[in-house]
């Protein structure tokens, strides 16, 4: 688990003196006052890469570590370790001061090494977006970048956290007094949180929601949020932020659908690709990340402009020669009334060669919603191919890193 005293110490002797704000629990000192928005910049933010042909060769890009003193060697924080003890870094390896290891949801799990540099600007393209710096609350684990990016933030802005207390899980109530704290202080507040804690929030109108409602803005990620919880939400008045990105990008880097400032997005053959200040410097024992990173997420450009993210490219169910997104099956689910939660998989199937199927969490255990109605609104939404050919009621999906599902684990409760 990372810690924000650790944290603090590794970002401080990596960057130039003076970039970071003292420590506020020496000094105590008055909140910042909020920052402007930043401007959307006039270029566009999210592309198609027939309309950049000057794009330099990914290959070619240098990503020297701004603020980096060669000769010094940061001390390296890791978080969620894939491997123990954590091998040696070399060459360019050595600019990383955090070791993030991803959750192996969909592959074989890596581990992301992060310049300080690139979180700092990550917090700063935050706070820039959302406003101005303010007082964050940590109700993510410190393993996961998520969790992490709270503690950058509030370094940056000069800031302690509340902190939630998760060994026991997350509950409503531990939430309210968390934020109580938080919430009593001067300037801006913020938190962020994954579905499955956001959903126990807006499911009763008590104190957890409460306090939600109090947030200047409420990040969400780690997964994809069901559109009518977000729904529901913003019209019991959470600020909500949906957010995109990953270890790779340093946290989130696609707010409610638009690109952080100087973030750039495109898309490759319908696979999302990133650039900016944010991205990681690459993968320890792998290849120094070009340019532009490839994140193995399918994308599509909505009517208004903004980032639809699709899943993962690997989760795609080919069923007689249709491709199936997932995500799009389990949207059309969760809009059913009495779905909670689904969670779309492909099986092998001798004559189909994969079909799709549901794992569905319903809303009331003892009420649950007609199996051929879920099949009929996923048919009616995509398609007769997308339709689930087997569907079964879980009260639970099984999640592997904060708010993300186990796809396997899934597809295995199937038989």
């Amino acid at each position: 688990m990372v810690t924000i005293e650790a944290l603090r110490a590794a970002l401080t002797s990596t960057l130039p003196a003076g970039t970071l704000p003292t420590d506020p629990a020496q000094t105590d000192p008055a909140p910042a006052d909020p920052a402007p928005v930043s401007p959307t910049p006039a270029a566009p933010a999210i592309s198609n890469p027939a309309d950049n042909p000057t794009d330099p060769d990914p290959a070619s890009t240098d990503h020297t570590t701004k603020g980096h003193h060669p000769g010094a060697r940061p001390p390296l924080l890791v978080a969620n370790p894939t491997t123990t003890p954590l091998p040696p870094l070399r060459g360019w390896e050595t600019g990383a001061v955090v070791a993030v290891g991803t959750s192996g949801s969909t592959g074989e799990p890596k581990t992301v090494l992060l310049s300080a540099s690139a979180l700092v600007a990550s917090a700063e393209l935050t706070h820039a977006r959302l406003g101005g710096p303010g007082t964050w609350l940590l109700a993510l684990p410190t393993t996961h970048i998520a969790g992490i990016q709270v503690l950058v933030r509030s370094i940056v802005a000069g800031t302690r956290p509340g902190v939630l207390d998760l060994a026991d899980g997350f509950r409503a109530s531990g939430f309210a007094a968390a934020a109580r704290s938080v919430l009593a202080g001067p300037g801006r507040h913020y938190t962020a949180l994954v579905p499955t804690q956001l959903a126990r929030l807006v499911a009763t109108d008590g104190p957890g929601l409460a306090a939600a409602r109090g947030f200047d803005a409420v990040l969400l990620g780690g997964a994809a949020a069901p559109p009518a919880l977000l729904d529901r939400a913003r019209a019991l008045g959470v600020r909500v932020v949906t957010t995109y990105g990953m270890s790779e990008t340093s946290g989130g880097c696609v707010y409610d659908g638009l690109p952080l400032d100087g973030v750039h997005v495109r898309l490759v053959g319908g696979r999302i690709e990133v650039r900016g200040p944010v991205l990681a410097l690459g993968y320890q024992g792998g290849e120094r990340f070009g340019e532009w990173f490839r994140t193995g997420d399918l994308g599509r450009i909505r009517p208004d402009g903004t980032l639809e993210v699709l899943g993962r490219a690997d989760d795609v169910i080919i069923s007689g020669g249709e491709n199936v997104a997932p995500a799009l099956v389990e949207r059309a689910l969760t809009a059913q009334r009495g779905v909670r939660e689904a969670c779309a998989v492909g099986l092998p199937d001798p004559e189909w060669g994969q079909v799709v199927a549901a794992a569905v969490v319903p809303e009331d255990p003892g009420h649950l919603p007609d199996v051929d109605a879920l099949r009929a609104a996923v048919g009616d939404t995509i398609g007769r191919f997308a339709i689930p050919k087997r569907v079964i009621f879980v009260s639970e999906l099984p999640l592997r890193g904060p708010g993300k599902v186990d796809r396997r684990a899934v597809a295995g409760s199937f038989g």
